[in-house]
This record gives structure tokens, sequence and C-alpha cells, in this order.
């Protein structure tokens, strides 16, 4: 890892990556997998610095990419004190994710996605309940299967550790008293709902019940359709086959068969990773699905994301 010098020096031959924030959930996961690459440098604060205005400022605008891990205000203001135009800058916070000049960092958004986000110079991460909402969402939509005026509801549960440092701390100090479920969101205002709105190119707002379980990370996000309302009355064969469509090619997401017994879900199968699994649950008799997906909230749901993005800009 490189430390941020005194005086400017001449650029590195590899690209200079600081992550502002790297002792929050994402930003220690983020330094676990960026440390044994050899095509970047790691910019690096020491401890006494990581608050100091001037030396952040000053680590902000010598590196090639920043990545801000960081809290909504914190990240705007680490925007603010980027001046040297050639920085570009990955935002894991919710700060810009609907904000116009921002590339949505959802590769499996659309086609043209990584390609605007290979050139784009500000990067705003996707939440991680949008993730799995918007992987089958917007397929949908593109096909005209779903119509932007669609009513849905979305529910999801996660590990604790999405709550972040604070959430994990009290969650694991509780030990065998913390409850073996929270939902939270019930005023139906979480701030995940326009960025799912937005980007899936829904007309109406999306109700969304988000929970914690009793366990560290992984989630599962289920959205029930009814069929004879959706436009042109599809099967579930055609949701299917749209989503196919959609990801083909697609690395990291695993479109399971579609298959007459559904399964349990396991929102921990893919901890540990960056897959995103992603089900089409039929009920024939009563014309009825649910549309599933499983994934790690720390892995396609944030760090992992994070590299994916990260990897577009060095075309790696």
């Amino acid at each position: 890892m490189a430390a941020l010098p005194s005086h400017p020096e001449p650029a590195m031959s590899q690209p200079l990556v600081f992550i502002d924030g790297d002792q929050g959930t994402t930003g220690l996961q983020l330094l676990d997998r960026l440390r044994p690459r050899t095509d970047l440098h790691l910019l690096t604060l020491p401890e006494a610095e990581r608050h100091n205005p001037a030396r952040r400022a000053q680590a902000l605008n010598h590196c090639d990419i920043a990545v801000l891990c960081l809290p909504d205000d914190a990240a705007r203001d680490a925007v603010a004190l980027v001046r040297r135009p050639g920085v570009r800058v990955i935002d894991a916070s919710s700060a810009h994710r609907t904000a116009p000049g921002w590339v949505y960092g959802l590769p499996e958004l659309t086609a043209g996605q990584p390609a605007r986000i290979a050139a784009a110079t500000r990067i705003s991460n996707p939440g991680c309940y949008p993730t799995g909402a918007l992987a089958l969402l917007r397929p949908l939509l593109d096909a005209c299967l779903l119509a932007p005026t669609q009513a849905l509801a979305i529910q999801a549960v996660s590990g604790y550790s999405g709550g972040g440092k604070a959430r994990i701390t009290k969650h694991e100090a509780a030990g065998a008293g913390a409850p073996p479920l929270q939902v939270y969101g019930l005023g139906l205002d979480h701030k995940h709902v326009p960025e799912i709105q937005h980007h899936a190119g829904l007309q109406v707002r999306p109700i969304f019940l988000p929970a914690y379980g009793h366990y560290r990370q992984g989630i599962v996000l289920t959205i029930p359709l009814h069929l004879d309302a959706l436009p042109g009355r599809p099967t579930a064969a055609d949701l299917h086959a749209a989503l196919a469509a959609h990801h083909a090619g697609a690395r990291h997401v695993q479109l399971q068969p579609l298959a007459a017994q559904a399964p349990v879900l396991d929102p921990t199968a893919l901890n540990g990773s960056d897959d995103l699994a992603l089900w089409v649950l039929p009920n024939p008799g009563h014309r009825q699905v649910v549309l599933a997906a499983v994934f790690d909230n720390l892995g396609k749901g944030a760090a992992g994301a994070t590299v994916q993005n990260l990897d577009l800009l060095l075309q790696r």
C-alpha cells in the first residue's frame, strides 16, 4: 500500500486507489479484497489523519480513483473536496444513486451499462436491496411484461450486518437475546424506494418492507405477482425467458431453472461470493409467481459490487 506523500510526486504506472472510510463495514471488506492485488496501489492515511480535512482532501485529489465508503452527508462533502478533474469517484453510499451526472453502478441493469460505467468519472454503487429488486424488475419492464404503472410489493430479509458497524455491535452484544427477526421501514419510506423506482422505470412508488434476521449476512428478496394483472397476461415461462435473455452472459448472475416445485430459499447460500441467484417460482393453478433473489449483502450487495465497478474502470 502507498502512504500519502507530504509533497506531490510523479504519477505511478499503476492506478492509485484511495478508500475514504476504510474502517467501516464496506471499507474493511474492500481493503481485504484489494490488498493482495498487484494491478493497483492502495493509498492510505494513518489513523491520526483519517479525520483531518486537509489530508483527506489531499488524498482525494492525489489518487486516480477515490472509493467513498461513508455516510451520505460525508460522501457529499468528500465529493465537494475533489478538485482535480482526473479523479474518478465510486460512491458506495446512497447519496448519489439518483443524482444527475452520476452513472448507476449496476452493470446488469441494461446491455449498455458496463460501457457507461467504464467511461464514467462519477459512479454510484447500488444499494444492497435494490441490487436484487432491479435485477428482477428492470428486465421485465424492458420486455414490456411489467407495466410502469404496476403496483408492486417487495419484501426482503438481510443479515444484521446490513445495518453497518453500529447494528453489528448491538446485535452481537445481545447474543441469544437478539430478536430472531426485526421488520423495519414500516412507514414505507425506506431510502432505497426512490432508487428502485427510478432505475426500474416505475411510475408507481413500490411498497418495500425490509427486515433484519438473526444471522450475520445474506439477503433473500421476493416480489409476488399476479400474472393476470400483467400486460398480455404472460406465463411464468415468459418472465423466465425475459430474465434469461437480459442476463445472458452476465458473469455474476445465476438464473435458476424454472421448476415445478419451489425450493426453500437460504439467504446465506451465496455468502462469500459476488454472485446473485434469481428465481421465477410459479403457482400454475392460481396464475401467480414469486420472483426471488439471493445474494450476499456484503458481496454483490456492497464490496463485491464496488470491486466490479472498479474493475470496469480499470478495464480488468
